[in-house]
C-alpha cells in the first residue's frame, strides 16, 4: 500500500456538493492499494501512522503522534498514487489493485487505523471527490508498506 500523509489543521471531502468526510486537526491520508497487497500491509501501515510522531509538542518539536495530540484522520482513496511515469507523458496505473480489491483494502485500512485509536472519517471510493485542506507546517510524508 502507498500513503501520502498531510498534517492538517482541517480537511474535507465533497462529492456532488455534499461534504462526505472531514477532520479537524490531524491527518489527511491519501491511500492506494497496490496489486498483491493484503490486510497485513494495511495493518502495518495503520499501526505505523497511528504512532508516527509528526505533531509538535509544547517545545515546538515534532514529538507527538496523532493519537497523542487527540487528532483524527480523513482517509481518501487515491489510485493515482500508483502512477507509473517512467515512459511517455501519460501515467499508467496498472500496478494499482483492481477496483474491488482496492475498495476492500481501503475500507479495511480505515477500520485498522480506527482500531489503533485514531478517529477516522472517509471519502467515497471511486467518486469524483473535491478535497480541501489546510496543510499544517507544511508536513507531507510518503509511506509504503
Amino acid at each position: 500500500m502507498r500513503a501520502l500523509l498531510q498534517r492538517v489543521s482541517h480537511a474535507s471531502v465533497t462529492v456532488e456538493g455534499e461534504v462526505v468526510g472531514q477532520t479537524g486537526p490531524g491527518l489527511l491520508i491519501l491511500i492506494c492499494a497496490m496489486q498483491g497487497d493484503e490486510e497485513a500491509q494495511a495493518d502495518h501501515l495503520a499501526a505505523k501512522i497511528a504512532k508516527l510522531r509528526i505533531f509538535t509538542d509544547e517545545a515546538g518539536k515534532m514529538n507527538l503522534s496523532v493519537r497523542d495530540m487527540g487528532g483524527s484522520a480523513l482517509v481518501v482513496s487515491q489510485f493515482t498514487l500508483a502512477a507509473d511515469t517512467s515512459r511517455g507523458n501519460r501515467p499508467g496505473f496498472s500496478t494499482a489493485a483492481p477496483p474491488e480489491e482496492g475498495r476492500r483494502l481501503y475500507e479495511y485500512f480505515a477500520k485498522a487505523l480506527e482500531a489503533q485509536g485514531v478517529p477516522v472519517d472517509t471519502g467515497r471510493f471511486g467518486a469524483d471527490m473535491k478535497v480541501a485542506l489546510l496543510n499544517d507546517g507544511p508536513v507531507t510524508i510518503w509511506m509504503e508498506s
